[in-house]
């Protein structure tokens, strides 16, 4: 779980907590009152999971707590099992398990912000990347995931993009370093595939994608990436994260510190429309 801290015990790591980990915690809870619920409705897995479009073993796996369920299956099997809500009043925790320990509470923050500052470094922002962008990000870390937290987390990616619908919908800017664009994590085709899609989101009304050249002489952010997330209730908060480990600033000194670095940065990179005509540039390379 992300720790959200002030200057105070910005020292102290984060450190990932067994109950968050898949098989514990509230996605166990879950699947064993599901199991409980579908047991007094008379139901044995296969009538069940037909009833919602799931294999029998499917079921079995969400119940002992090895799959984390979808929304969709969530509401479902509430309908199905006629629980009146108490399935579905778990969906956002059991939804906030399909995420790293340490993105957690930086994910439900960010589905709910109304602004969202975004610096990339060393890969496309999450909220900006394909499917098969994600999913070689995905498969070429190590120590290596297994193939189903690979498909719990791309999906759980792919989510977070829901943030683009919302009505009204937040102010996103995002300020990515050249290199990050040059660098063809996936294979030619994956990162021509994502250039659009940045592309695209760019022209967007609510968000803005600027490009930092490799030659700019000065580059008022190179202690790394960050992301200034506004809050539904006004507040703002400054997220960082590293090697699997993250920090949630909350001190009013800090956030403002990164705040003049985002400033700064937005004036030295490219322009939004200089920004777009560059990617062009780059999906003709490529």
């Amino acid at each position: 779980m992300t720790e959200v801290r002030d200057e105070e015990t910005a020292a102290v790591r984060q450190q990932r907590r067994p109950e968050d980990e898949p098989g514990t915690g509230v996605v166990t809870a879950f699947g064993r009152q599901l199991k409980l619920l579908r047991t007094r409705a008379g139901m044995e897995r296969t009538e069940f999971g037909r009833r919602v479009g799931y294999s029998a073993d499917s079921v079995a796996s969400i119940e002992q707590g090895r799959r984390i369920p979808q929304p969709q299956f969530i509401e479902q099997a509430d309908e199905v099992l006629g629980a009146g809500g108490v399935l579905t009043a778990l969906r956002e925790e059991v939804g906030r398990a399909r995420y790293p320990a340490y993105f957690r509470d930086a994910a439900g923050l960010e589905a709910r912000a109304t602004g969202l500052n975004l610096y990339a470094v060393y890969a496309v922002p999450g909220l900006l990347q394909t499917e098969d962008y994600a999913r070689a990000i995905f498969q070429m870390q190590r120590p290596l995931l297994p193939d189903e937290v690979i498909e719990q987390r791309l999906e759980a990616r792919l989510a977070r993009r829901e943030v683009f619908n919302r009505r009204p919908a937040p102010l996103m800017s995002f300020v990515i370093e050249e290199a990050v664009l040059r660098r063809p994590l996936g294979g030619p085709q994956v990162m021509r595939e994502v250039l659009e899609q940045i592309l695209l989101s760019g022209q967007l009304r609510y968000v803005e994608v600027q490009v930092m050249p490799t030659d700019r002489e000065d580059n008022a952010a190179l202690g790394g990436p960050f992301t200034l997330i506004d809050t539904d209730k006004g507040q703002r908060i400054a997220y960082a994260e590293v090697q699997d480990d993250s920090r949630l600033y909350t001190e009013v000194a800090r956030v403002r510190e990164l705040e003049a670095r985002y400033g700064i940065l937005r004036s030295q990179a490219m322009t939004p429309r200089e920004s777009s005509a560059f990617i062009e540039k780059l999906m003709g390379e490529s």
